[in-house]
């Protein structure tokens, strides 16, 4: 688990820069200076999450049933999260209504949130190699 969550992490990561990128120099022209803060909003949170998959992947915090639970939370949030608003943002590039998925941003938040959540539960449950 902790490889994949290393993996996933860094693919995380990689694709966050390259969206950044993307949001600065190839969006400014097609969309509005709003819709590019919007969609920095998504590449920020997926940044966040790269991160945190990277840290927990490289430590021993909590079992490895509580990191399951957490990689599928978070990817999934990042996913719904990041994914939605990246559709929302370039919503007039495409032929699809992204505003049919607008549901699943704050669903993803959620997931983000409950995965923070699920690391603190595994914390404090976890009694081995953690001093108070």
């Amino acid at each position: 688990m902790n490889k994949t969550m290393l993996i996933t992490g860094t693919v995380l990561g990689i694709l966050g820069i390259c969206l950044g990128a993307f949001a600065a120099h190839g969006l400014e022209k097609l969309i509005s200076e709003d819709a590019i803060k919007s969609f920095e909003t998504g590449v920020r949170y997926q940044m966040y999450h790269a991160f945190f998959l990277v840290i927990l992947g490289a430590t021993k915090l909590v079992s490895y049933s509580w990191l399951k639970a957490i990689y599928i939370v978070i990817l999934t949030g990042v996913i719904f999260f990041s994914g939605s608003i990246y559709g929302l943002s370039t919503n007039n590039l495409s032929s699809f209504d992204f505003k049919q998925i607008a549901f699943m941003t704050p669903i993803g938040g959620l997931l983000l949130i409950f995965g923070w959540i699920f690391l603190l539960v595994g914390i404090v449950k976890e009694t081995r190699n953690l001093s108070n």
